[in-house]
């Protein structure tokens, strides 16, 4: 536990990059570099618009937090960068980085573990369509591989609809599957140094828990306590805690997951370096735990100890 600011010496808060998610990351770490200099902190805000080495060589900084979303940065490209460099950041290492932020490997991960996930079918053309109908049926999602904040996903109901959501994930330039779709209840858990906060219930008018529901809209609905009974939120809670420990995520995470219809719990995919904007909801669910913004960011900002 670090109990004087000056402990950390000078952080950099790294946000930016150069992948979809740029804005989103940008926004994130304004309020990472924000909280960090009302409590003390030594930072610098270091915006990736480049080359990642570029960026972090002449910076002289005795660690990073690192908010970059989305490949560039939670991928484990920057974490081998800093490695080399051998300066400390927030959050996970190189191979739960890379094996979290592609979505398909996460998956047959928990699969070999035995948790469960939504069946799915890898899209590699359009010859494929058929046989994923066939496979899944419909209605399904299709998603790029290794995008976050729900960037570049459509659900399909039909043929020309899947056709048109495979040709639109694979812009992306990164593996394209087809994910069942699950009726039920979506939820969200996040973990702070192997404990598992509040859970939140998510609710949105849109097809899904899209980018424009996560960042845009006013109509989302975020239900925290999440509604569930107390032992039903524990197991969910040591699930994420399990889920997380499988990819071997540290220091921080958000993992997303459904309770469908028939009560079975599935999960989605887990966010090595969650968004921390004013919709994001790591922050939301330790307010409810008791952790205002600022504790939260010095929290995780300790996990550069590690």
């Amino acid at each position: 536990m670090i109990e004087k600011p000056e402990q950390f010496g000078r952080v950099a808060v790294v946000m930016g990059g150069t992948a979809a998610e740029r804005d989103v990351s940008l926004r994130s770490g304004a309020a990472v570099y924000n909280a960090l200099k009302q409590q003390g902190v030594n930072a610098i805000a270091v915006d990736v618009t480049g080359s990642l080495i570029d960026a972090l060589q002449d910076i002289n900084v005795d660690r990073v937090f690192n908010i970059i979303h989305g490949r560039g940065g939670e991928d484990g490209v920057l974490q081998a960068v800093l490695d080399v460099l051998g300066i400390p950041y927030t959050g996970s290492g190189v191979l739960a980085s890379a094996l979290a932020m592609d979505k398909l490997r996460t998956k047959l991960c928990w699969q070999g573990y035995g948790l469960v996930t939504p069946k799915w079918f890898l899209l590699k053309t359009e010859a494929d369509v058929d046989a994923c109908i066939e496979k899944l049926g419909f209605p399904v999602i299709v998603k790029p591989a290794q995008e976050g904040s729900s960037i570049g996903m459509s659900k399909a109901s039909n043929r020309d609809e899947l056709a048109k959501a495979l040709r639109i994930a694979a812009d992306y330039q990164c593996d394209v599957y087809a994910e069942a779709w699950v009726t039920g209840k979506e939820y969200t858990v996040g973990v702070l140094n192997g404990v598992a906060l509040p859970v939140i219930r998510l609710e949105t008018p849109n097809a899904f828990y899209d980018y424009e529901a996560k960042y845009q809209a006013t109509t989302t609905q975020y239900h925290c306590p999440c509604g569930l009974e107390a032992e039903q939120e524990q197991r969910l809670q040591q699930l994420a805690i399990t889920a997380c420990d499988v990819i071997g995520v540290k220091g921080w995470a958000r993992l997303d997951v459904f309770i469908d219809d028939s009560g079975q719990t599935q999960l989605i995919e887990v966010n090595t370096v969650p968004g921390m904007t004013d919709h994001s909801l790591v922050p939301m669910a330790a307010k409810q735990a008791g952790i205002n913004f600022e504790t939260l960011v010095w929290k995780i900002l300790e996990t550069s100890l590690g």
